[in-house]
């Protein structure tokens, strides 16, 4: 595999079922999400303090069931166009925390996103000491769709960990494994090398639970001291530099994902990286 290709067109396939825009009625707050202004959360907040509208009637519940065709307003004015689906390949730098707000008010990756950028979710997450490759995208239908184990993709880590490994141990991984109550399926995990007390491992899994490989390595006696994500799937860290964002180009997205053009301009990939 070249790491230095970020979604190689040879491992690319198309996903049925993947999102296009929809015109079937919606929820409300999955309408105003789906428009890029806040997330679904924001949204029942919104309709709690009385700023949305529906054909000139403020909402009382988020549960209201709407269709493209209604008067829809966020402090009385109309809902903006929505934007056609879009994917960012992220270098996530460890130290951040894959939220818009933390209650502890660490520092978050879209904090440290460059300016410009239309407002983004993350497809699935990566956790405060971990670092790598995190998808980004404008639509929430697709973060959800490609965080679903039934896309087949892999993930693909590489980790630092403590302590003398046992390959043996690591290749019945493939069998998969439960700790502490939590079943874990099938991880592919190998030792690329023994440094003194440390070792450097690669690991690919389909599931990406929560903590996954760190539970897993540290219930295998091997705790973790550096976890990078290389792919999520076709898509690569490649050589993309630390806090660097980049577009995926809209025609990869639209041959190989059948994602749809609708509902916004053609998009170039663009690279942003910090100054």
């Amino acid at each position: 595999m070249n790491d230095s290709l970020p979604y190689p067109a040879a491992r690319l396939t198309r996903e049925r079922g993947t999102p296009q825009q929809s015109t079937a009625p919606q929820r409300i707050a999955k309408v105003l999400a789906r428009a890029g202004l806040c997330s679904r959360r924001d949204a029942e907040r919104w309709i709690a303090e009385g700023r949305v509208t529906v054909g000139g009637k403020v909402l009382t519940s988020p549960a209201v069931v709407v269709t493209a065709d209604e008067d829809i307003r966020v402090d009385g004015k109309p809902l903006p166009e929505p934007e056609r689906a879009r994917l960012w390949r992220y270098h996530k730098p460890a130290g951040l925390v894959t939220t818009h707000r933390d209650e502890k008010d660490r520092p978050t990756v879209f904090g440290a996103l460059p300016p410009g950028l239309p407002r983004l979710i993350s497809v699935g997450r990566l956790d405060l000491n971990s670092e790598g490759l995190l998808l980004l995208t404008n639509d929430g239908a697709l973060a959800r769709r490609l965080e679903l184990p039934a896309t087949g993709w892999v993930r693909r880590y590489k980790a630092r960990v403590h302590g003398a490994v046992d390959s043996a141990r690591l290749a019945a991984l493939a069998q998969g494994i439960r700790v502490s109550g939590v079943a874990y399926g099938p991880i592919r995990a190998t030792l690329e090398r023994q440094q003194g007390a440390n070792a450097w491992l690669t690991l690919s899994l389909q599931e990406g639970k929560n903590r996954e490989v760190r539970r897993v390595l540290e219930h295998l006696g091997y705790p973790v001291t550096r976890l990078i994500r290389l792919a999520y799937g076709p898509f690569q860290l490649g050589h993309l530099a630390r806090g660097a964002i980049e577009e995926v180009p809209h025609k990869v997205l639209q041959e190989q994902l059948g994602i749809s053009s609708k509902g916004g301009t053609r998009a170039h990939a663009r690279k942003i990286v910090p100054a």
